[in-house]
């Protein structure tokens, strides 16, 4: 039975398998459609699964994890303190962004005429329905005037908003809500036992989504966009290695270690440019490796609406391409206005389908660059969703240990116990 197990393949290795799998299917079934349905289904049916899962699990977690917290002050601080830190890091992930487009000069190395072109009409339907949307709409919509319809329609910062003032409700009432906590905790705990059989689909999951791209795309979609590709991929491991790892370094906590913690979800997040695909298990890793439930349950949700670290390198480098290539000349000032109204945009369109590409169409008409740039690049914005989603997954769990040690509310031992446990395995 010891050897049997031994030999097991982890998930990680299983999603890479799935990923080279997907990868082959992909470059063998190029535009054959019966291949290309199949595959897609196999990747819609495991995003289902997670979307189905997702939602439950925050509420619970998040209501028994402010019911625990308790005091309304205390939520007020960590709420403002996470909201501060998103933004600093998101404006340096912009201004990085924005300084190795220049130091590259990307853009003068393209043809922008020679370029295929994409049709990117749903999101100029989104852009313009959005655009409509200012900030007091923004502010109005966080707050659910039907806690059922947001959960259905799967509008993550309403549920957050309900489930934050449920849980201080049902610790204002003392004993009496102790019957809510326990019910909701024996929630979450199946929940995540459910999220462990629905993560045994993954591999396949993964191999159909990334099999579908390639198929309906193909490897030649890639080629004359090719640089732009490897310098973003360059810059955001940059971001992860350099600036994120000087983060942990400054917050006293091994950030190698954590990333043998998430290289699942890291490799899932890759795969399937799902951050919804990760967000379960990261609640239950991050509360093991020693943050306390309180803390994981706010800050990783709302970061997954606010602090996409990877989106905002991919929107900075992008807008700045786009300029390079179409010759129009960006002064210090113009860039420094395009940082702000990044800063904006991609907050307003937090949890809006698309929103990377969308916040361009917002983004890039400020510079001067044609909208019609954008479809030379949408043939190749699931290549870089792919590595932006990666970076907002390592961005938040960094996130989460930050706000924790910040509140003193990261248990050492039970850090220490958790990666004895990941080590022996």
């Amino acid at each position: 039975m010891r050897r049997y197990r031994s030999m097991r393949l982890s998930l990680g290795w299983q999603i890479v398998i799935g990923l080279i799998l997907g990868i082959i299917a992909g470059v063998i079934f190029y535009h054959n459609q019966t291949a290309i349905t199949v595959m897609s289904n196999l990747g819609t049916i495991f995003i289902s699964l997670i979307q189905m899962i997702v939602l439950p699990i925050v509420v619970s977690c998040l209501t028994v994890g402010i019911a625990g917290m308790g005091d309304i002050h205390k939520l007020g601080r960590v709420g403002v303190k996470t909201l501060i830190y998103f933004e600093i890091m998101t404006t340096i992930a912009i201004a990085i962004g924005l300084i190795v487009g220049n130091i590259t000069q990307i853009g003068t190395f393209i043809d922008i005429h020679q370029l295929q072109s994409t049709d990117i009409s749903k999101y100029m339907a989104t852009a313009k329905s959005a655009s409509h949307t200012g900030i007091w709409d923004t502010l109005l919509g966080i707050i659910p005037t039907n806690f059922f319809k947001s959960l259905s329609e799967g509008d993550m910062m309403p549920v957050i908003f309900f489930s934050v003032f449920f849980g201080l409700g049902t610790a204002a009432i003392g004993e009496r809500g102790k019957i809510i906590t326990d019910f909701l905790q024996a929630v979450s705990e199946v929940m995540f036992k459910v999220t462990n059989w629905v993560m045994k689909f993954a591999p396949i999951g993964v191999f159909g989504l990334i099999g579908m791209t390639l198929a309906e795309m193909g490897i030649s979609a890639l080629l004359p966009l090719g640089l732009f590709v490897l310098v973003t991929y360059a810059t955001m491991a940059f971001f992860i290695v350099v600036v994120l790892g000087l983060v942990a370094h400054l917050f006293k906590f091994k950030f190698w270690t954590l990333m043998s913690v998430v290289k699942e979800e890291f490799l899932i997040a890759f795969s399937t440019a799902s951050s919804e695909a990760t967000l379960p298990r990261l609640i239950n890793k991050m509360q093991k490796y020693g943050v306390s439930e309180g803390i994981v349950s706010f800050v990783i949700p709302t970061g997954y609406t606010f602090n996409l670290d990877g989106s905002a390198i991919y929107q900075s480098l992008a807008a700045l391409f786009l300029a390079q290539a179409y010759g129009i000349h960006l002064t210090i000032g113009h860039q420094i206005t395009l940082l702000v109204v990044l800063m904006i945009t991609s907050k307003g369109m937090a949890g809006v389908p698309g929103a990377s590409f969308v916040v361009l169409l917002a983004t890039v008409s400020t510079i001067g660059v044609p909208m019609s740039g954008l479809t030379f690049i949408a043939g190749i914005d699931r290549f870089v969703d792919m590595a932006r989603t990666s970076v907002n997954v390592v961005g938040n769990s960094i996130a989460t240990i930050v706000i924790g040690k910040s509140e003193h509310e990261f248990d050492a031992e039970k850090n220490k116990r958790y990666l004895e446990e990941i080590k022996n395995a």
